[in-house]
């Protein structure tokens, strides 16, 4: 079992940066792989953002690729998400969420465990 918790959201304006954090429990943390993905009002939550368990391979989207870094540190049981140059189409609750595979993956069935999200918004 992995209690995951966000937070680090908020109200930012477009170009400004925001770091999201997700604290996770439990002692096994380190064998997931973690991703990070958004849901903007009227649509379908989507794919952000990925990091392997192991050698912290990541994955991007391609709309934050170059703007977002998602990293882990295994001794804090947390995984980030550093967002730079937010757009106005970045605003979203933002979720994390945990892959008992390990593995790098970016549908949304491949993880077991999420988040509550948090808001971000992004304003023009």
């Amino acid at each position: 079992q992995v209690q995951l918790v966000e937070s680090g959201g908020g109200l930012v304006q477009a170009g400004g940066s925001l770091r999201l954090s997700c604290a996770a429990s439990g002692r096994t943390f380190s064998r997931y792989a973690m991703g990070w993905f958004r849901q903007a009002p009227g649509k379908e939550r989507e794919f952000v953002a990925a990091i392997s368990r192991g050698d912290s391979t990541t994955y991007y989207a391609g709309s934050v690729k170059g703007r977002f870094t998602i990293s882990r540190d295994n001794a804090k049981n947390t995984v980030y998400l550093q967002m730079n140059s937010l757009k106005p189409e970045d605003t979203a609750v933002y979720y994390c969420a945990a892959a008992q595979g390990g593995y790098i993956v970016t549908a949304q069935s491949e993880y077991g465990y999420w988040g509550q999200g948090t808001q971000v918004t992004v304003s023009s």
